[in-house]
């Protein structure tokens, strides 16, 4: 026998229909292997709602923590794009000096970690092309900072350095 396929829609309808029809929540939630809270909730939204009540609803926060504000973001980008050889601490000092109109706790929030953020998020960050250059040159003599160390196998900073 086939898998019996079906949607949450009809199934959401279909548990509605059996409360309507006078049935105890109790029974048609143990039936529909819910709990009595979802049952409530899903009746809830149908009485509010009707049949658009049933449908999924959206799961995006209503706000994000580590947002700023979008005139902020704005000054961030404008800053940045003015002076690109400034980092993101001496934006921040700048920020703190020219937003007086904006709340401060936007700005208290704006560290240079987020300013980062907002860089990369518009593209004013560009990627590095060439890997970085590894710390052991010749793997058969490691050296750290010109001291050679005493293990060939070793690359760390922690193990015997020979000094001469």
């Amino acid at each position: 026998m086939p898998w019996r396929e079906c949607r949450k829609m009809d199934e959401r309808l279909r548990f509605v229909a059996r409360l309507l029809d006078g049935e105890e929540m109790a029974a048609v939630c143990r039936e529909f292997d819910i709990s009595r809270t979802t049952g409530y909730k899903i009746f809830n939204r149908y009485k509010e709602c009707g049949l658009q009540g049933l449908n999924d609803r959206s799961r995006r926060p209503n706000r994000h923590a580590n947002r700023l504000p979008f005139q902020v973001e704005k000054l961030i980008v404008q800053l940045r794009r003015e002076h690109p050889s400034w980092g993101a601490p001496k934006i921040r000092e700048k920020l703190r000096r020219l937003c007086t109109g904006i709340s401060l706790p936007a700005i208290a929030r704006c560290t240079p970690c987020l300013i980062d953020m907002v860089w990369s998020s518009t593209t004013l960050v560009e990627l590095a092309t060439e890997p970085k250059e590894p710390l052991c040159r010749n793997p058969k003599r490691p050296t750290i900072f010109g001291a050679r160390t005493t293990r060939a196998s070793s690359c760390s900073p922690i193990g015997a350095i020979a000094i001469r």
